[in-house]
C-alpha cells in the first residue's frame, strides 16, 4: 500500500472548497439560508482523530518490537486503511470548510461570529485529522529491510562485477 500523498490531499482539499463554495452559492441563490456546519462535527473529528491513532498504536509497537507477540497482519492493514481514509476524509472537510467560510466572507453582508467561529472550528479539526491520519499511517509502515531489493534494482554480491 503506498503512502497517502501531499498532492492528492491538497487535490480533494480544493475540490471540497470548490464544493462547499457552491453549496452555499446555491442555497443563496434559491433564496435559503447558508449552510452551517453543526457544532458536533468537528468533536465528531477529533474523536475520530484519536480513534484512528488508538488503533494505530499497537501496531507501531508491535514494529517497534516493544509490545509482547506479534500483530495480526489484518489488522495492521486495517489501520493502515483507516489512517489513509481517515486523511483523505479530513483534507475533503478542510476544504469544505474553506470553502465555506469563504463564501459567507465574500458576500457584501456581515457574517454572524457563530458562523465564522462553526468553520474555523471545523478546519481546524479537520486539519487535525489529517496530522493524526498521517502520523498513524507511519505507525504502519515497516521498517526497509536492507535484504528488500526491486526487481530493477542492479544485482548485488558476486554478480554486479561482471
Amino acid at each position: 500500500m503506498k503512502r497517502t500523498s501531499a498532492p492528492i490531499l491538497i487535490l480533494l482539499a480544493l475540490i471540497g472548497g470548490g464544493v462547499g463554495y457552491l453549496v452555499d452559492h446555491l442555497l443563496t441563490v434559491s433564496g435559503r439560508a447558508t449552510f452551517a456546519p453543526s457544532g458536533f462535527l468537528p468533536v465528531l473529528l477529533l474523536l475520530l482523530a484519536a480513534a484512528v491513532l488508538a488503533v494505530a498504536w499497537p501496531v507501531r509497537r508491535s514494529v517497534r518490537g516493544t509490545s509482547q507477540g506479534r500483530i495480526d497482519p489484518f489488522r495492521a492493514m486495517r489501520a493502515a486503511t483507516l489512517a489513509r481514509a481517515s486523511s483523505l476524509l479530513g483534507a475533503i472537510m478542510t476544504g469544505f470548510g474553506g470553502g465555506l467560510l469563504v463564501f459567507l466572507l465574500s458576500r457584501p453582508v456581515d457574517p454572524q461570529v457563530g458562523s465564522i467561529v462553526a468553520m474555523a472550528a471545523l478546519m481546524a479539526s479537520s486539519l487535525v485529522l489529517v496530522i493524526a491520519a498521517l502520523v498513524a499511517e507511519q505507525f504502519c509502515t515497516l521498517p526497509k529491510d536492507p535484504d528488500d531489493r526491486q526487481p530493477d534494482d542492479p544485482a548485488t554480491g558476486a554478480d554486479a562485477g561482471r
